[in-house]
């Protein structure tokens, strides 16, 4: 008897069609500088080196961690992908970079195309809106590998600053002051502890009064949000000397990222008004306060470090755009 590719688990006519499927999507996330259409070896990003004096290539590699097991249990795969593309944003952002282009990994065990196009589609999204090119990517059919009804995701960005203008620490001065962004939710760090906990007494769809009418499904899916306007509005005016995305490690774990040798800050904790959803986490599993504060960003997203006589002019920058910024720290010399 003959066995196909398709009787091992792989099913290659459903791959294309997906493909075909997705292409609209896709090319609606096109830019001037993208070359090739979806479907080519490789993709193709012309820089516009005119547009630049000495151009510097900034790039960035994530996944979404264990929020994938949130949208597995709820049946809501729209989300995820806006989370990896902002997350990566983010990160290249807060470089000084502007995001140029996108490249994802979506791998599974068997091949949903309508859940995969959904996922496709929040990838979609999220680079419109930030204004990068998707370009490119991998659908990868693995039985045996993943759970019935499971996948993973990663994804690659790359942008491009000034190098005079690129942001990495070095600017950074004693008497600097922290001045946060308010997250989303816990954004796409954290996920492992919160599931543990929350799922321990909740169903995904429960409504704990300390969620302010949100399911346990919603509150976890919050998407992370995209801080590049809200970056670009203070770089701009060269009101900031760093940024911090409050990722894994929390608040504690990424600003030590910037400090130079030397230095070391000071977090007020009680300077903003801690979410329900990190109330409920702490409270349910009796988690210390040091283990809350290096897993979530506590509701702080994003984070300024400004010299204190541009403090006030960024504050009214983002208040400006409608962000609410709240000071939460310092920069001091280090004891040792």
């Amino acid at each position: 008897m003959s066995i196909t590719y398709k009787d091992a688990g792989v099913d290659i006519a459903a791959g294309e069609e997906m493909v075909r499927r997705i292409k609209p999507l896709v090319r609606q996330t096109f830019t001037p500088g993208v070359l090739a259409d979806i479907g080519s070896f490789g993709g193709f990003f012309e820089l516009d080196v005119d547009a630049y004096t000495r151009p510097v290539l900034v790039s960035s590699v994530d996944g979404v961690g264990t929020k994938l097991k949130v949208a597995f249990r709820s049946g809501k795969h729209d989300t995820v992908g806006q989370d990896l593309v902002n997350h990566c944003v983010n990160d290249i952002a807060v470089c000084g970079a502007t995001p140029l282009y996108f490249l994802d990994y979506f791998s599974t065990g068997h091949l949903d195309s309508g859940v995969a196009e959904e996922v496709i589609a929040g990838f979609a999204i999220a680079c419109k809106e930030n204004g990068c090119a998707l370009i490119g990517g991998e659908t990868a059919e693995m039985p045996d590998l993943y759970q019935k009804g499971e996948y993973d995701l990663a994804g690659t960005i790359v942008g491009v600053v000034e190098k005079e203008r690129i942001l990495n620490g070095d600017r950074v001065r004693e008497g600097d002051v922290l001045i946060g962004l308010p997250s989303t939710g816990a954004h796409t760090n954290g996920y492992s502890l919160a599931r543990k906990v929350l799922f321990s007494r909740y169903e995904i769809g429960d409504r704990p009064e300390e969620l302010a009418g949100q399911t346990v499904g919603e509150a976890l899916l919050a998407v992370h949000r995209s801080y590049l306007a809200a970056v670009q509005a203070l770089t701009e005016s060269d009101l900031a000397s760093a940024f911090v995305h409050v990722t894994g490690g929390g608040i504690p774990g990424n600003t030590a990222r910037v400090m130079p040798e030397g230095l070391t800050f000071q977090v007020d904790w009680d300077a903003w008004d801690r979410p329900g959803l990190f109330k409920l986490i702490q409270s349910i599993g009796d988690v210390p306060e040091d283990d809350m504060r290096m897993t979530f960003n506590l509701g702080i997203g994003l984070i300024a470090v400004v010299p204190k006589v541009h403090e006030a002019d960024a504050v009214a920058r983002w208040k400006a755009m409608g962000e609410t910024a709240v000071a939460i720290g310092r920069v001091m010399a280090s004891e040792t």
